[in-house]
């Protein structure tokens, strides 16, 4: 993606990243943030040898626009309940960092959102509490109440219903593990 004269290159995680991490310092140092400090570390490091500069969501205020990023990239869109889709990680997005280039870089292939020829849009009935619907915003306290439930055990420990329906987040294998463990960051 363009950056103001350079590029900007998003990076998140496949399904290998969670045992690189598991193994990592971050992972069992016991402070704060692991996977944020684990992201510093890494990319900025890997930003250092290629010449380019790191930026991460979680620096701020005032925060880099992630979110306007990736759409522009024509790899990521708004899924029908309003989450982000990526084209191969479907609704398992984990948008890590950026490293931005001096360099511009050729534009990539103009893609379709994966909802486009999605028939059934599992995505949109996958919710117990309808927190996430086609209709109306994230119901943040409905999604919380139902994680405390005996019911809601299932999305804290394999992750989120909705984003485990979509097709496409089941062809990306993320492992339960890294989604439990972003579910309990979320339900903090």
């Amino acid at each position: 993606m363009m950056g103001h004269d350079g590029a900007r290159v998003l990076i998140g995680t496949d399904a290998q990243w969670w045992d690189v991490f598991c193994d990592s310092p971050e992972a069992s140092d016991g402070a704060p943030d692991p996977v944020d400090r684990w992201s510093k570390r890494v990319l900025g490091a890997l930003a250092a040898d290629a010449g380019a500069r790191a930026v991460f969501p979680s620096d701020g205020p005032p925060y880099a626009p992630f979110i306007a990023w990736a759409l522009a990239t024509g790899r990521f869109w708004q899924s029908p309940t309003g989450m982000m889709i990526h084209d191969t990680a479907g609704l398992m997005i984990s948008i890590r960092g950026a490293l931005e280039f001096a360099t511009p870089f050729a534009a990539g292939p103009d893609l379709r959102s994966p909802c486009s020829d999605c028939g059934d849009r599992p995505c949109i009935t996958a919710c117990p509490v309808a927190a996430l619907s086609e209709t109306a915003a994230y119901d943040v306290p409905a999604c919380k109440a139902f994680l405390d439930t005996a019911a809601g055990v299932d999305c804290m420990g394999a992750g989120c219903l909705v984003r485990r329906a979509c097709p496409v987040s089941q062809a990306f294998d993320r492992p339960a593990a890294q989604s439990a463990f972003h579910m309990a960051a979320f339900h903090k």
